[in-house]
């Protein structure tokens, strides 16, 4: 596998900033997917080889999806909670598969990180570290750590190539969602270090009898207004990554270009916006839903996006959802005031 001269040149100023370290710490996203896991222990390695003492690897918020689950016990990484993490302990701060303002992380108020490496649209506080590689042509995060990984002359041990493989796979859908050919060079080059069988039961992880509660709900509430499809959760105890779920499994209908799928977690409204529609961008899309109320991104078929309910009652909290889905629906032309459900409820055919 062949790397190019910006990752030459990115790994020599990572390089220079890890050999004068001996306590790094790793920010993930709140609720981090495979990728973000995987490219957070793939830093991790690097930075081991330059002589690290410390690498703490933390998130804020909570691992629910059943294949991420079953990846981090596969790993047998501890993940500490980010409110137990003292930030001003460590010589290096870095955030992987996140940015600065996102709004999608614990980086505290006023902290600069030294270290990004993210594949999401770039955003203006990444610029000011010392070090920044923000590469938005990649499906995956993972696949710029496989890079570093061949640079360095480091080969990637059977745990850490499975994680980095499941990670590119599972942000690109197995390459057929905005996969580059960066990321089918980097699958090929993990191939053959990967345990094959391990992914097999990592993909097919098993899930709480909760999941399937949650699943009837998604479909009980779901709308379907023309192209798009809107559905809710509701108030969420465990595993957020269900909303996104849900939109990547609404957006299978064959009429549907668009999914949006909210709900309410961590004192936050959660947004997961999914299309199938080649020409538009979830990303901006995103971001028109949640102006002024929140923060939101993504790539360009499935984007994020979240507000805070501090200090909202129940019933602000529900016009806020209702203004982000009347905002949704006119940015992707259908009309709000016709709409039927997916399924047809028991009691509706009485």
């Amino acid at each position: 596998m062949k790397v190019g001269r910006r990752t030459r040149l990115k790994v020599q100023e990572l390089a220079e900033i890890l050999r004068r370290s001996k306590r790094i710490l790793i920010v993930m996203q709140d609720n981090p997917d495979p990728d973000s896991i995987a490219a957070s222990l793939g830093l991790g390695r690097i930075g081991s080889s330059f002589g690290v003492e410390l690498c703490t690897v933390t998130h804020r918020g909570t691992i629910g999806r059943a294949e991420n689950r079953a990846l981090v016990q596969y790993l047998g990484i501890p993940l500490a909670p980010c409110g137990q993490v003292d930030f001003s302990t460590y010589d290096v701060i870095a955030l992987v598969d996140t940015q600065p303002g996102t709004g999608n992380n614990c980086l505290p108020a006023g902290c600069k990180p030294d270290v990004v490496v993210d594949h999401h649209p770039v955003r203006i506080k990444s610029r000011f570290a010392a070090m920044n590689d923000i590469r938005v042509r990649y499906g995956a995060t993972s696949t710029i750590l496989t890079e570093y990984l061949v640079e360095l002359e480091i080969s990637p041990d059977t745990p850490l190539a499975t994680a980095l493989l499941y990670g590119i796979r599972s942000d690109t859908q197995d390459l057929g969602r905005e996969a580059s050919q960066a990321d089918i060079d980097a699958t090929g080059f993990l191939f053959s270090f990967a345990d094959h069988r391990m992914l097999g039961e990592i993909q097919r992880g098993s899930v709480e009898r909760g999941y399937f509660a949650m699943l009837v709900s998604a479909l009980e509430n779901a709308r379907v207004f023309g192209r798009a499809l809107i559905t809710s959760l509701g108030r969420i105890e465990a595993n957020p990554d269900m909303i996104g779920e849900v939109a990547d499994l609404l957006l299978r209908d064959e009429g549907i270009a668009w999914t949006m799928c909210t709900g309410q977690y961590g004192g936050k409204l959660l947004v997961s916006i999914r299309t199938s529609a080649g020409k538009d961008r979830a990303d901006r899309l995103i971001r028109t839903v949640v102006s002024g109320k929140g923060t939101g991104g993504g790539h360009h078929s499935y984007a994020g996006g979240q507000a805070s309910l501090a200090g909202k009652s129940e019933s602000q909290c529900a016009r806020l959802q209702r203004l982000f889905e009347r905002r949704f629906l006119k940015a992707v032309d259908v009309k709000s005031d016709q709409w039927s459900r997916l399924v047809q409820l028991a009691h509706d055919k009485q």
